[in-house]
């Protein structure tokens, strides 16, 4: 618990500097003068509405999100900033596309991007992105790892074909000016599946750590192939860490990438608040600086 607590302390001291000493190499960001509003538009599913579970446990929308810490950082540099999130919990490729989940004028999530972006050129300074987990959940409600596999290979094609699709009807709407974008890897919630102990639970927990990763790295050749960053949250979670070991009270040693989910997650927490697959504060904290250190880059 010792080496959680620390490693906890680290990256809160850490991700407060960046965003603390972010304010100077931020000048060098901002896309319009001081006199005029600029915008930063975040996009995508639960998490990027700061999704957390109540004291009931049930999956409410809060101000702690990653877009609200990203950008807290990003209003350092740029007192004109304001913060647009048209997140959706629950969102797919195929709804934010489509739309219906959430309700939006425009009639789906992209939509209203497209037609946010076409009407404020110049004036946005950011937009990210994450998507396409929610795609992947008929999959992984399956216990065994073959069918998931095959499951996955039929799904994560389309994934990715409406990715492209998302990416460049953003493209298109913000025009010659379009702003960068930043689209994002996911961490893997499976990973707590580790704490069930079997032998079985910890092959499946590796399992899924490798598809997780092989899904990123998917995601992240659409993102660039369309001239965007990406912000690579599951690297930051250390997803693939099952050497060094850390202590959990419940639990004894585990394995850092199974510690950290369960600092940065509410997936370990007991009923009624979890298990729950959404970041807590801290875990977003942590995308929060991922994003903002890709940005600086």
């Amino acid at each position: 618990m010792r080496r959680i607590a620390t490693s906890i302390a680290v990256v809160t001291v850490v991700t407060t500097a960046a965003m603390a000493g972010a304010a100077p190499a931020l000048a060098a960001h901002h896309t319009t003068a001081t006199t005029s509003h600029t915008y930063y538009l975040s996009l995508g599913d639960s998490l990027a509405q700061g999704v957390q579970p109540n004291k009931s446990g049930v999956s409410v929308e809060t101000n702690q999100g990653y877009p609200n810490q990203l950008f807290t950082a990003l209003h350092l540099g740029n007192p004109t900033l304001k913060l647009v999130k048209l997140g959706c919990p629950g969102e797919t490729t195929a709804s934010m596309i489509n739309g219906g989940i959430c309700t939006y004028p425009a009639g789906s999530q992209l939509k209203q991007a497209a037609k946010f972006l076409a009407s404020h050129r110049g004036r946005v300074q950011l937009v990210t992105i994450d998507i396409g987990a929610n795609d992947l959940n008929p999959c992984l409600v399956l216990t065994n790892f073959k069918k998931i596999v095959a499951c996955l290979n039929k799904v994560v094609p389309q994934v990715l074909t409406n990715l492209g699709n998302i990416m460049a009807t953003l493209g298109a709407a913000g025009g010659s000016g379009t702003p960068p974008t930043i689209g994002m890897t996911y961490y893997d919630p499976l990973l707590a599946g580790w704490l069930q102990g079997t032998p079985a639970a910890k092959a499946l927990a590796k399992q899924s750590a490798a598809l997780a990763q092989a899904f990123g790295v998917a995601l992240s050749n659409v993102y660039t192939k369309f001239g965007a960053k990406v912000a690579d949250v599951f690297t930051a979670f250390q997803s693939t860490n099952f050497t060094k070991k850390v202590t959990l009270p419940a639990f004894g040693k585990v394995p850092l990438s199974v510690g950290l989910i369960c600092s940065y997650t509410w997936q370990c927490a007991p009923p009624p608040v979890g298990p729950n697959i959404h970041a807590n504060i801290l875990g977003y904290g942590v995308i929060a600086n991922t994003f903002l250190t890709t940005y600086l880059g």
